[in-house]
């Protein structure tokens, strides 16, 4: 039986453009996506419910809530949570048996403190990485997320199958500890692919972000997604993209990739 799959909108925000693009240069990167006067561009957190018969499984969980004024003024917040997206969907929170992340970054693992009857899986290589603060942005595993989740906690270590039948796959390159999420649906394979590949306009090799612990490293994995992607004829929901997050993968006669919104 396969998983029936509901895209949700647990708020928008907006990051510096250049952190974003990392080393593509602002003439580059300004064509693809305009920022705003204080160099920022759009983001979405685009979540993920599973459901198959009495089971019910969220994928990420978006920036949450408990932010100051001057912090939800920086990152252009527009206090969307994902109890929001759920209530839109009449879903009742405490109906999600478990939450997947990708990785526990603030954007998308800090609304895990508005779900806390739900189990948490992650990798244990981002679990430990987190509790040492293993990043070059020190405010990206809040102690207060961690905390939340301590005594709810499933460690995956590696290629794992969790729910029956959803994969989880270690995606080396944004962090050490990153996994995507696939899963099978009546049309298909779908892959959560997280910031391997934020936004459509992160399809090429060299557009990967200033956050990524590893570029060289998220480079080859991203190829290698998009090659899986393409050969398996996978859709992809891309975590940060505000205006087509489905997309397919296309690929031409010299090797490019292309991506292809999904209505």
């Amino acid at each position: 039986m396969s998983w029936k799959w509901t895209l949700l909108d647990a708020g928008r925000f907006a990051l510096d453009g250049g952190s974003m693009f990392g080393v593509v240069p602002k003439a580059l990167w300004s064509k693809l996506v305009p920022p705003d006067a204080k160099n920022r561009i759009p983001e979405a957190c685009n979540c993920v419910l599973l459901e198959k018969k009495s089971e019910r499984v969220l994928i990420e969980a978006g920036y949450g809530d408990g932010w100051s004024d001057k912090e939800t003024d920086m990152f252009g917040m527009n206090g969307v949570t994902i109890l929001d997206a759920l209530k839109e969907n009449n879903i009742d929170p405490d109906s999600i048996d478990t939450v997947i992340l990708s990785h526990l970054h603030f954007d998308h693992a800090a609304g895990i403190t508005l779900l806390p009857n739900a189990k948490v899986i992650v990798q244990k290589q981002e679990w430990e990485d987190a509790n040492n603060n293993r990043s070059t942005m020190n405010r990206t595993y809040l102690p207060r997320v961690l905390d939340s989740i301590r005594e709810r906690l499933v460690l995956v270590d590696g290629d794992a199958t969790v729910c029956g039948d959803v994969r989880l796959t270690p995606r080396k390159g944004h962090t050490w500890g990153l996994q995507s999420i696939e899963f099978e649906t009546s049309d298909g394979t779908v892959c959560f692919c997280s910031d391997v590949m934020p936004t459509r306009n992160h399809v090429g090799l060299a557009y990967s972000m200033g956050y990524d612990m590893l570029p060289w490293d998220n480079s080859q994995t991203k190829q290698q997604l998009l090659e899986e992607a393409h050969s398996g004829g996978w859709k992809l929901v891309l975590y940060h993209e505000p205006d087509a997050p489905v997309v397919t993968v296309t690929k031409d006669d010299r090797g490019r990739f292309a991506l292809t919104p999904v209505t």
